[in-house]
């Protein structure tokens, strides 16, 4: 089951099973699609988590029928592409609350948001081939956020990285104690909610867009980017603001 809650501009996804280890089931996939595409304007920041201290969450449903029928689920498991691509076309910026393991598809789930704050005792890897089973699904992200060699370990030999390794990989943003988490989370979306909501769209959008280009076509479509930001009034507030040595009051135009 996943829980929605809206405070404010900020919109808390939380799958809630955390007995299961928070499991993707088709359902919380589903619902998580549905809720980050139908975020409208008032949301500006979206955070995505697993409830208790256990897990972020612990991957697929293998208790759920989820590989009993290859053929016949070939949709729902298209369900998970979706929702990767919703959060990569998503306006705001996501934050994964990494509150404990992040595991195969929860690993890719994680990977998939734009900023991870992390418990120290979180661990993270693709246990998949223990089980005789191959991370295909996330395979396109973790291209994007590891090296490659590091990657084939996690994936042929199943093993898990510490909190620590994580970070030095590049697979989540800051590494806390525990104790910590919630208040980091905090003041990371309060340092968001500072900025420009058209401008970090935009940024967002380019920065994904430029990802798999080459190197004269990501110049070429950066240049673009410049200039869609430049047309924007919050670009012109903020450098005002800069040379006035005052805060910007950005609006999101």
């Amino acid at each position: 089951m996943l829980l929605t809650e809206q405070a404010g501009p900020v919109l808390t996804l939380a799958i809630n099973d955390p007995e299961r280890r928070n499991p993707l089931t088709n359902e919380v996939v589903e619902s998580m699609t549905e809720a980050i595409g139908s975020a409208g304007e008032s949301v500006r920041v979206i955070v995505v988590t697993g409830t208790g201290d256990k897990a972020f969450c612990a991957g697929g449903d293998l208790a759920g029928g989820f590989f009993e029928n290859p053929i016949e689920t070939h949709r729902q498991r298209g369900g998970l592409a979706e929702l990767f691509r919703s959060m990569r076309l998503a306006r705001q910026p996501i934050v994964a609350r990494v509150n404990g393991h992040a595991l195969a598809g929860g690993f890719g789930l994680m990977l998939a948001c734009d900023l991870a704050v992390a418990s120290d005792r979180a661990t993270f890897g693709m246990p998949e081939i223990n089980v005789g089973l191959w991370p295909m699904m996330i395979s396109a992200l973790v291209h994007q956020s590891l090296p490659q060699k590091l990657a084939f370990d996690l994936m042929m030999s199943g093993r898990r990285m510490t909190a620590s390794e994580a970070l030095a990989a590049g697979a989540v943003s800051r590494v806390v104690p525990g104790a910590d988490l919630d208040m980091t989370v905090e003041q990371l979306v309060a340092s968001l909610l500072e900025k420009s909501p058209a401008v970090l769209a935009l940024g967002k959008a380019s920065f994904y867009a430029s990802v798999d280009m080459g190197f004269d076509a990501a110049l070429d479509s950066l240049a673009g980017g410049l200039t869609a930001v430049a047309l924007t009034e919050d670009a012109r507030e903020g450098t005002r603001a800069f040379v006035e040595k005052r805060p910007a009051n950005f609006t999101g135009r």
